[in-house]
Protein backbone atom coordinates (compact mmCIF):
# COMPACT_ATOMS: atom_id res chain seq x y z
CA UNK A 1 0.00 0.00 0.00
CA UNK A 2 0.78 3.57 -0.24
CA UNK A 3 3.85 3.53 -3.16
CA UNK A 4 1.86 6.83 -4.59
CA UNK A 5 -0.42 9.27 -3.41
CA UNK A 6 -3.92 7.83 -4.49
CA UNK A 7 -2.36 4.32 -6.28
CA UNK A 8 -4.92 2.56 -4.29
CA UNK A 9 -8.16 4.71 -5.34
CA UNK A 10 -7.32 3.77 -9.24
CA UNK A 11 -10.07 2.69 -11.39
CA UNK A 12 -12.22 3.42 -8.32
CA UNK A 13 -15.87 4.49 -10.34
CA UNK A 14 -17.18 7.47 -8.65
CA UNK A 15 -21.42 8.21 -9.62
CA UNK A 16 -20.93 12.39 -9.58
CA UNK A 17 -24.75 13.61 -9.05
CA UNK A 18 -25.21 17.43 -10.13
CA UNK A 19 -27.83 19.33 -8.73
CA UNK A 20 -29.66 22.73 -9.57
CA UNK A 21 -27.69 25.31 -7.14
CA UNK A 22 -25.55 28.22 -8.03
CA UNK A 23 -22.63 26.18 -6.61
CA UNK A 24 -22.52 23.60 -9.96
CA UNK A 25 -20.43 25.68 -11.14
CA UNK A 26 -17.97 24.28 -9.42
CA UNK A 27 -18.72 20.48 -10.47
CA UNK A 28 -16.02 20.85 -13.37
CA UNK A 29 -13.09 21.72 -10.23
CA UNK A 30 -14.42 18.83 -8.57
CA UNK A 31 -13.96 16.32 -11.69
CA UNK A 32 -10.44 17.37 -12.06
CA UNK A 33 -9.62 16.79 -8.40
CA UNK A 34 -11.26 13.18 -8.42
CA UNK A 35 -9.46 12.22 -11.81
CA UNK A 36 -5.96 13.46 -10.24
CA UNK A 37 -6.29 10.21 -7.81
CA UNK A 38 -7.18 8.02 -10.82
CA UNK A 39 -10.73 7.91 -10.62
CA UNK A 40 -13.33 6.75 -12.94
CA UNK A 41 -15.94 9.80 -13.06
CA UNK A 42 -19.32 9.43 -14.08
CA UNK A 43 -21.60 12.84 -14.28
CA UNK A 44 -25.23 12.36 -13.40
CA UNK A 45 -27.20 15.74 -14.21
CA UNK A 46 -30.39 17.16 -12.82
CA UNK A 47 -32.50 18.94 -15.35
CA UNK A 48 -31.74 21.94 -12.87
CA UNK A 49 -28.32 21.73 -12.94
CA UNK A 50 -27.89 22.04 -16.81
CA UNK A 51 -28.69 25.99 -16.29
CA UNK A 52 -25.64 26.58 -14.42
CA UNK A 53 -23.29 23.90 -16.12
CA UNK A 54 -23.02 22.57 -19.48
CA UNK A 55 -23.02 18.67 -19.97
CA UNK A 56 -20.67 18.89 -22.59
CA UNK A 57 -18.22 20.67 -20.14
CA UNK A 58 -18.28 17.74 -18.06
CA UNK A 59 -18.37 15.16 -21.05
CA UNK A 60 -14.95 16.55 -21.96
CA UNK A 61 -13.50 16.54 -18.49
CA UNK A 62 -14.32 13.14 -17.43
CA UNK A 63 -13.87 11.27 -20.99
CA UNK A 64 -17.53 10.20 -20.70
CA UNK A 65 -21.02 10.32 -21.44
CA UNK A 66 -23.16 12.67 -19.29
CA UNK A 67 -25.84 10.86 -17.65
CA UNK A 68 -29.16 13.12 -17.64
CA UNK A 69 -32.35 11.20 -18.33
CA UNK A 70 -34.11 8.71 -17.31
CA UNK A 71 -35.17 7.70 -20.37
CA UNK A 72 -32.74 8.71 -22.92
CA UNK A 73 -33.63 8.23 -26.19
CA UNK A 74 -29.83 6.78 -26.87
CA UNK A 75 -28.23 5.03 -24.32
CA UNK A 76 -25.04 4.39 -23.80
CA UNK A 77 -25.49 0.73 -22.98
CA UNK A 78 -28.04 0.20 -24.69
CA UNK A 79 -29.46 -3.33 -23.21
CA UNK A 80 -29.13 -1.87 -19.58
CA UNK A 81 -31.59 -0.47 -17.33
CA UNK A 82 -29.78 2.77 -16.70
CA UNK A 83 -29.92 3.68 -13.32
CA UNK A 84 -29.63 0.61 -11.74
CA UNK A 85 -26.62 -0.13 -13.87
CA UNK A 86 -25.10 3.19 -12.44
CA UNK A 87 -25.86 2.34 -9.37
CA UNK A 88 -24.21 -1.29 -9.05
CA UNK A 89 -21.18 0.61 -10.99
CA UNK A 90 -20.49 3.33 -8.01
CA UNK A 91 -17.85 2.31 -5.59
CA UNK A 92 -19.00 5.89 -3.96
CA UNK A 93 -21.83 8.18 -4.87
CA UNK A 94 -21.12 11.41 -4.73
CA UNK A 95 -23.65 14.43 -5.10
CA UNK A 96 -22.48 17.95 -5.59
CA UNK A 97 -23.83 20.58 -4.76
CA UNK A 98 -27.04 18.91 -2.91
CA UNK A 99 -29.85 21.46 -3.03
CA UNK A 100 -32.49 21.31 -0.36
CA UNK A 101 -35.02 19.53 -2.79
CA UNK A 102 -32.64 17.35 -3.45
CA UNK A 103 -32.23 16.64 0.09
CA UNK A 104 -35.85 16.02 0.96
CA UNK A 105 -35.92 13.83 -1.94
CA UNK A 106 -33.50 11.62 -0.03
CA UNK A 107 -34.88 11.14 3.30
CA UNK A 108 -38.12 10.52 2.06
CA UNK A 109 -37.41 7.89 -0.82
CA UNK A 110 -38.50 10.12 -3.51
CA UNK A 111 -37.54 8.63 -6.94
CA UNK A 112 -38.49 10.79 -9.68
CA UNK A 113 -35.72 11.23 -11.27
CA UNK A 114 -32.22 9.72 -12.67
CA UNK A 115 -29.90 10.57 -9.70
CA UNK A 116 -32.93 9.94 -7.11
CA UNK A 117 -33.42 6.82 -8.71
CA UNK A 118 -29.59 5.96 -8.38
CA UNK A 119 -29.22 6.92 -4.76
CA UNK A 120 -32.40 4.53 -3.66
CA UNK A 121 -30.97 1.65 -5.73
CA UNK A 122 -26.86 1.51 -5.05
CA UNK A 123 -25.77 -0.22 -2.17
CA UNK A 124 -21.98 2.32 -2.32
CA UNK A 125 -21.61 4.42 0.02
CA UNK A 126 -23.37 7.97 -0.76
CA UNK A 127 -21.35 11.08 0.37
CA UNK A 128 -23.72 14.50 0.27
CA UNK A 129 -22.38 17.75 0.32
CA UNK A 130 -25.45 20.38 0.80
CA UNK A 131 -25.30 23.69 -0.57
CA UNK A 132 -27.57 26.44 -0.66
CA UNK A 133 -29.24 29.80 1.14
CA UNK A 134 -28.42 29.43 4.71
CA UNK A 135 -32.22 29.96 5.83
CA UNK A 136 -33.10 27.15 3.94
CA UNK A 137 -30.32 25.23 5.54
CA UNK A 138 -31.36 25.75 9.05
CA UNK A 139 -34.94 25.44 8.25
CA UNK A 140 -36.35 23.23 10.93
CA UNK A 141 -37.36 20.35 7.68
CA UNK A 142 -33.80 20.49 6.08
CA UNK A 143 -32.03 20.06 9.19
CA UNK A 144 -34.43 16.67 10.29
CA UNK A 145 -34.17 14.91 6.74
CA UNK A 146 -30.16 16.11 7.34
CA UNK A 147 -30.29 14.30 10.68
CA UNK A 148 -32.67 11.60 8.87
CA UNK A 149 -29.61 11.16 6.39
CA UNK A 150 -27.32 11.04 9.15
CA UNK A 151 -29.03 8.07 11.11
CA UNK A 152 -29.24 5.74 7.69
CA UNK A 153 -25.16 6.41 7.87
CA UNK A 154 -25.37 8.55 4.86
CA UNK A 155 -22.09 10.86 5.12
CA UNK A 156 -22.45 14.34 5.45
CA UNK A 157 -19.76 17.13 4.32
CA UNK A 158 -20.74 20.04 6.35
CA UNK A 159 -20.80 23.38 4.52
CA UNK A 160 -18.31 26.35 4.74
CA UNK A 161 -19.04 29.37 5.71
CA UNK A 162 -18.99 32.77 4.41
CA UNK A 163 -20.60 34.91 1.47
CA UNK A 164 -23.59 33.39 -0.28
CA UNK A 165 -23.98 34.00 -3.74
CA UNK A 166 -27.49 35.05 -2.94
CA UNK A 167 -25.42 37.69 -0.67
CA UNK A 168 -26.52 36.28 2.25
CA UNK A 169 -23.95 35.96 4.83
CA UNK A 170 -23.64 32.69 6.84
CA UNK A 171 -23.69 28.23 6.22
CA UNK A 172 -24.28 27.06 2.81
CA UNK A 173 -20.98 27.52 0.92
CA UNK A 174 -20.09 24.28 -1.19
CA UNK A 175 -16.99 22.75 0.66
CA UNK A 176 -13.79 23.94 -1.82
CA UNK A 177 -13.43 21.08 -4.46
CA UNK A 178 -9.92 19.83 -3.00
CA UNK A 179 -12.11 19.22 0.11
CA UNK A 180 -14.59 17.42 -0.98
CA UNK A 181 -11.64 15.03 -3.03
CA UNK A 182 -9.99 14.53 0.33
CA UNK A 183 -13.59 13.48 1.76
CA UNK A 184 -13.86 11.10 -1.33
CA UNK A 185 -10.14 9.55 -0.69
CA UNK A 186 -10.94 8.85 2.50
CA UNK A 187 -14.17 7.37 1.91
CA UNK A 188 -12.39 4.45 -0.56
CA UNK A 189 -9.51 4.09 1.66
CA UNK A 190 -9.22 0.47 2.93
CA UNK A 191 -9.65 1.16 6.45
CA UNK A 192 -6.55 -1.49 7.69
CA UNK A 193 -5.88 0.66 10.88
CA UNK A 194 -9.28 1.36 12.16
CA UNK A 195 -9.41 1.28 15.67
CA UNK A 196 -5.98 2.41 16.10
CA UNK A 197 -4.84 5.40 18.30
CA UNK A 198 -1.51 7.05 16.95
CA UNK A 199 -0.07 10.19 18.61
CA UNK A 200 2.30 11.87 16.07
CA UNK A 201 4.56 15.15 16.54
CA UNK A 202 5.46 17.46 14.01
CA UNK A 203 7.37 20.57 12.19
CA UNK A 204 10.12 22.65 14.48
CA UNK A 205 10.18 23.69 18.06
CA UNK A 206 10.72 27.58 18.79
CA UNK A 207 12.95 28.71 21.50
CA UNK A 208 12.41 32.24 22.59
CA UNK A 209 15.38 34.46 22.99
CA UNK A 210 13.32 37.69 23.51
CA UNK A 211 9.94 38.54 22.20
CA UNK A 212 11.40 38.92 18.37
CA UNK A 213 14.38 36.33 17.89
CA UNK A 214 14.13 32.65 18.48
CA UNK A 215 15.84 29.04 18.23
CA UNK A 216 14.89 26.93 15.70
CA UNK A 217 15.71 24.43 12.50
CA UNK A 218 14.41 23.62 9.10
CA UNK A 219 11.59 21.56 9.87
CA UNK A 220 8.53 22.46 7.93
CA UNK A 221 6.06 19.66 9.24
CA UNK A 222 5.52 17.95 5.55
CA UNK A 223 6.95 14.36 6.89
CA UNK A 224 4.17 14.82 9.26
CA UNK A 225 1.38 15.89 7.38
CA UNK A 226 2.34 13.77 5.21
CA UNK A 227 1.77 10.69 7.83
CA UNK A 228 -1.29 12.09 9.52
CA UNK A 229 -3.50 11.89 6.09
CA UNK A 230 -1.98 8.32 5.79
CA UNK A 231 -3.61 7.36 8.96
CA UNK A 232 -6.56 9.20 9.19
CA UNK A 233 -7.20 8.01 5.24
CA UNK A 234 -6.58 4.06 6.91
CA UNK A 235 -8.78 4.70 9.38
CA UNK A 236 -6.44 5.57 12.53
CA UNK A 237 -7.49 7.97 15.69
CA UNK A 238 -5.14 10.75 14.95
CA UNK A 239 -3.51 13.22 17.13
CA UNK A 240 -1.05 15.65 16.02
CA UNK A 241 1.05 17.43 18.25
CA UNK A 242 2.60 20.08 16.24
CA UNK A 243 5.27 23.10 16.28
CA UNK A 244 4.90 26.62 14.38
CA UNK A 245 4.28 25.27 10.79
CA UNK A 246 2.53 26.85 7.65
CA UNK A 247 0.90 23.15 6.48
CA UNK A 248 -2.52 22.11 7.17
CA UNK A 249 -3.34 18.62 8.34
CA UNK A 250 -5.74 16.37 7.69
CA UNK A 251 -9.00 17.79 8.81
CA UNK A 252 -9.97 14.46 10.63
CA UNK A 253 -6.78 14.95 12.75
CA UNK A 254 -6.84 16.71 16.31
CA UNK A 255 -4.50 18.95 16.31
CA UNK A 256 -2.42 20.56 19.35
CA UNK A 257 -0.48 23.81 18.54
CA UNK A 258 2.81 24.09 20.82
CA UNK A 259 5.71 26.50 20.33
CA UNK A 260 8.52 25.01 22.62
CA UNK A 261 10.02 21.79 23.54
CA UNK A 262 8.58 22.00 27.21
CA UNK A 263 5.05 22.47 25.84
CA UNK A 264 5.48 19.19 23.39
CA UNK A 265 6.85 17.29 26.40
CA UNK A 266 4.04 18.17 28.19
CA UNK A 267 1.56 17.77 25.53
CA UNK A 268 3.03 14.29 24.17
CA UNK A 269 3.14 13.49 28.27
CA UNK A 270 -1.19 14.15 28.18
CA UNK A 271 -1.99 12.02 25.06
CA UNK A 272 0.03 8.70 25.26
CA UNK A 273 -2.31 7.41 27.97
CA UNK A 274 -4.69 6.44 25.27
CA UNK A 275 -1.66 6.15 22.49
CA UNK A 276 -1.25 2.46 20.75
CA UNK A 277 1.58 4.24 18.73
CA UNK A 278 3.51 7.28 18.82
CA UNK A 279 5.24 8.70 16.02
CA UNK A 280 7.86 11.68 17.03
CA UNK A 281 8.39 13.32 13.44
CA UNK A 282 8.93 16.57 15.18
CA UNK A 283 12.32 18.13 14.99
CA UNK A 284 12.77 19.32 18.63
CA UNK A 285 15.46 21.93 19.29
CA UNK A 286 18.32 20.45 20.97
CA UNK A 287 19.11 24.16 22.45
CA UNK A 288 16.88 26.66 24.44
CA UNK A 289 18.37 29.74 25.87
CA UNK A 290 18.94 29.53 29.44
CA UNK A 291 17.73 32.87 30.06
CA UNK A 292 14.62 34.20 27.73
CA UNK A 293 15.02 38.39 28.13
CA UNK A 294 11.60 39.66 28.38
CA UNK A 295 12.40 42.98 26.69
CA UNK A 296 13.70 43.00 22.78
CA UNK A 297 17.69 43.01 22.78
CA UNK A 298 18.40 46.22 20.71
CA UNK A 299 20.77 46.20 17.65
CA UNK A 300 23.13 48.89 19.65
CA UNK A 301 23.29 46.25 22.42
CA UNK A 302 26.29 44.20 23.29
CA UNK A 303 25.65 40.96 23.36
CA UNK A 304 28.59 39.26 24.12
CA UNK A 305 27.49 35.54 24.28
CA UNK A 306 24.02 33.39 24.27
CA UNK A 307 24.79 30.78 27.14
CA UNK A 308 22.34 27.99 25.98
CA UNK A 309 21.19 24.77 27.87
CA UNK A 310 19.99 21.24 26.96
CA UNK A 311 16.06 21.46 26.34
CA UNK A 312 14.09 18.28 27.25
CA UNK A 313 14.67 15.20 26.10
CA UNK A 314 11.06 13.97 25.15
CA UNK A 315 11.56 10.50 24.36
CA UNK A 316 14.26 9.65 27.05
CA UNK A 317 11.15 11.61 29.42
CA UNK A 318 8.79 9.03 28.50
CA UNK A 319 10.52 5.63 27.91
CA UNK A 320 9.20 4.50 31.52
CA UNK A 321 5.98 5.11 30.66
CA UNK A 322 5.91 3.16 26.97
CA UNK A 323 4.82 -0.27 28.08
CA UNK A 324 3.06 -2.18 25.23
CA UNK A 325 3.22 1.02 22.52
CA UNK A 326 5.04 1.12 19.47
CA UNK A 327 7.37 4.08 19.66
CA UNK A 328 8.76 5.66 16.36
CA UNK A 329 11.41 7.78 16.51
CA UNK A 330 13.18 9.77 13.12
CA UNK A 331 16.87 11.14 12.88
CA UNK A 332 18.36 13.57 10.72
CA UNK A 333 21.88 12.95 9.69
CA UNK A 334 24.78 14.01 7.21
CA UNK A 335 26.85 11.09 7.58
CA UNK A 336 26.89 8.05 9.20
CA UNK A 337 23.08 7.53 8.98
CA UNK A 338 22.87 4.13 9.65
CA UNK A 339 25.45 3.59 13.20
CA UNK A 340 23.67 7.19 14.36
CA UNK A 341 20.56 5.98 13.89
CA UNK A 342 20.40 2.80 15.56
CA UNK A 343 22.53 3.89 18.68
CA UNK A 344 19.44 6.39 18.93
CA UNK A 345 17.06 3.83 18.81
CA UNK A 346 18.41 1.76 21.16
CA UNK A 347 19.59 4.71 23.51
CA UNK A 348 15.48 6.03 23.13
CA UNK A 349 13.97 1.96 23.19
CA UNK A 350 12.62 2.60 19.84
CA UNK A 351 10.84 0.04 17.91
CA UNK A 352 11.20 1.53 15.03
CA UNK A 353 13.55 4.94 13.17
CA UNK A 354 13.51 6.22 10.00
CA UNK A 355 16.85 7.60 9.35
CA UNK A 356 16.74 10.93 6.58
CA UNK A 357 19.89 11.93 4.86
CA UNK A 358 19.42 15.80 5.21
CA UNK A 359 22.11 18.15 3.64
CA UNK A 360 21.69 17.29 0.07
CA UNK A 361 19.35 17.78 -2.86
CA UNK A 362 15.98 16.39 -2.63
CA UNK A 363 16.12 14.54 0.96
CA UNK A 364 15.30 16.22 4.31
CA UNK A 365 13.43 19.60 5.80
CA UNK A 366 11.25 21.30 3.29
CA UNK A 367 11.47 18.96 0.33
CA UNK A 368 8.70 16.94 -0.61
CA UNK A 369 11.00 13.97 -1.05
CA UNK A 370 13.18 11.75 1.31
CA UNK A 371 16.44 9.80 1.03
CA UNK A 372 17.72 6.92 4.09
CA UNK A 373 16.52 3.97 5.58
CA UNK A 374 14.08 2.35 7.97
CA UNK A 375 15.36 0.67 10.86
CA UNK A 376 14.29 -1.63 13.97
CA UNK A 377 16.04 -3.50 16.41
CA UNK A 378 16.72 -6.54 13.71
CA UNK A 379 18.21 -4.52 11.06
CA UNK A 380 17.22 -2.60 7.67
CA UNK A 381 13.69 -2.88 7.27
CA UNK A 382 14.47 -0.23 3.86
CA UNK A 383 16.34 1.76 1.97
CA UNK A 384 14.88 4.34 0.42
CA UNK A 385 15.90 6.97 -2.18
CA UNK A 386 13.97 10.22 -3.25
CA UNK A 387 10.73 8.63 -2.25
CA UNK A 388 7.49 11.46 -1.75
CA UNK A 389 6.93 11.86 1.46
CA UNK A 390 3.09 10.74 1.31
CA UNK A 391 4.85 7.23 -0.29
CA UNK A 392 7.12 7.15 2.91
CA UNK A 393 4.73 7.85 5.13
CA UNK A 394 2.40 4.74 3.46
CA UNK A 395 5.73 2.47 3.84
CA UNK A 396 6.19 3.43 7.36
CA UNK A 397 2.46 2.76 8.69
CA UNK A 398 2.45 -0.30 6.52
CA UNK A 399 5.65 -1.49 9.00
CA UNK A 400 3.98 -0.48 11.98
CA UNK A 401 1.00 -2.04 10.98
CA UNK A 402 2.78 -5.63 10.41
CA UNK A 403 4.58 -5.02 14.02
CA UNK A 404 1.05 -4.02 15.48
Amino acid sequence: MGNSAGEDLGQKQIVFGITGGIAAYKAPLVVRELTSLGLDVHALMTASSQHFVTPLTLQTLTGRPVHAEMFPSVSPNAYEVEHIALADLADLLLIAPATANCIAKLAHGIADDLLSCVALATKAPLLVCPSMNVNMLSHKATLENLNTLRERGVHILEPAVGELACGWEGAGRLPEPHRIMQEVKRLLYPKDLEDISIVITCGPTCEDIDPVRFITNRSTGKMGKALTEAACLRGARVKVISGPVSVDYAPWAQVVDVRSAREMLHAVQESLGDADVLIMAAAVADYVPSVRRDAKIKKGDRLQSLELSSSPDILSTIKPDKDEKFFVGFAAETENLTDFAKDKMIRKGLDMIVANRVGQAGSGFASDTNSGVILTPEGILDDFEQMGKDSLAHKILDFVRERL
